[in-house]
Formats: C-alpha cells, sequence, structure tokens
C-alpha cells in the first residue's frame, strides 16, 4: 500500500497529514522543538512504510481544519473517511466513542470506558487518547477527568484547553445553550 503525506496548517503548526487508499490514516500535531521531518519519520515507523509527497491532499481536511479553527462545529468523521488501521480492539472502540462527543461537550474517561464496553477502563481510554492516530480529527480534547477538569493532552494539557476553550466561546457566541450542545 503506498501512504501519501500533505501538511495541514493548524494555530499549533504545521501538522502532518498522513493519507492510504481507504482515507486519513495518521494526524500528527507537531511539536515545537522538532522539524516536520520528525512527524514523518514517527509516521513512518507507525506505518512501516515511508508516505510519499502528495501537496494538495490535505486541501478538504484542511478546509475543515480552518472552519474548525473559526469556531465552527465540525464532525470531521462525517466529512472525511479515517482509515482505523492503525488502532485496534479497545483502543479502537474508545476513540469511536470520542467521535459521539458533541462539539463543545465534553465526557469523561470514565464515561468513555463504559460507552466502549468496558467499564472501569477509564486509564485505558486515557491511553487511547494519548496514542492517537488523529489529533483534533478525533476529538480527544473533549475527555476529561471525572471532575471536570481537563488533566494533560499528551505533553501539551495548553492545547487542550485551547480547543475546549475554542468550542466552548463559539458555542456561547452562537448562542447554542450547554443542554443542545
Amino acid at each position: 500500500m503506498t501512504f501519501r503525506y500533505d501538511f495541514a496548517p493548524t494555530p499549533f503548526g504545521d501538522a502532518l497529514a498522513v493519507f492510504s487508499d481507504a482515507g486519513l490514516v495518521r494526524f500528527d500535531l507537531p511539536e515545537s522543538d522538532f522539524p516536520a521531518t520528525w512527524l514523518l519519520d514517527g509516521a513512518s515507523r507507525a506505518l512501516r512504510s515511508t508516505p510519499v509527497a502528495a501537496p494538495g491532499d490535505a486541501a478538504a481536511l484542511n478546509d475543515l481544519l480552518d472552519a474548525y479553527f473559526d469556531g465552527e462545529p465540525v464532525r470531521f468523521d462525517e466529512e472525511i473517511p479515517l482509515d482505523w488501521s492503525l488502532t485496534d480492539g479497545f483502543t479502537r472502540r474508545a476513540l469511536q466513542e470520542v467521535c459521539e462527543i458533541p462539539w463543545a461537550e465534553t465526557a469523561s474517561y470514565g464515561e468513555v470506558a463504559v460507552l466502549a464496553g468496558s467499564p472501569g477502563a477509564a486509564r485505558a481510554v486515557g491511553t487511547a487518547c494519548r496514542l492517537t492516530p488523529f489529533s483534533i480529527v478525533v476529538p480527544v480534547h473533549r475527555v476529561v477527568r471525572s471532575d471536570g477538569s481537563p488533566g494533560h493532552y499528551g505533553a501539551h494539557p495548553e492545547r487542550k484547553r485551547y480547543l475546549l476553550d475554542l468550542e466552548a466561546d463559539s458555542a456561547r457566541q452562537r448562542g447554542i445553550p450547554a443542554s443542545q450542545r
């Protein structure tokens, strides 16, 4: 299988979007101290194949990201096909349940564990969120601690707070009551 990659601008820097024939297989946010090639190296290891450059392949994703960062409620998994091949078992079930968390709302790690069919597996949900191959696209930032606090977002809790605030602020500006988000 041939994998292709393109870059997508985000407020955090250019993210790496990798596509297979089935859809988006990986979306990685940049690390501030590492060059973009570091993301490509990580994707190559995960895929066991080096993706080829395909400028323009992320055009539809870029449009969705622009809308999302402009405060529009975007559900990425309904707009672009996702290739879940880098996940399996409970991790895949948990991440697919995370996709069901409505825009501008949150769910606890424990709640996601229950929805994924494994009550008591809150830590495993945390691991699934930390290891997701789909940053932002699968909204793992909406998964919070049982006390409602955000917790971490990999090594970037400030990104999680930014995304949660973006959605909440936009929902308020749109006049969407919390009970309907």
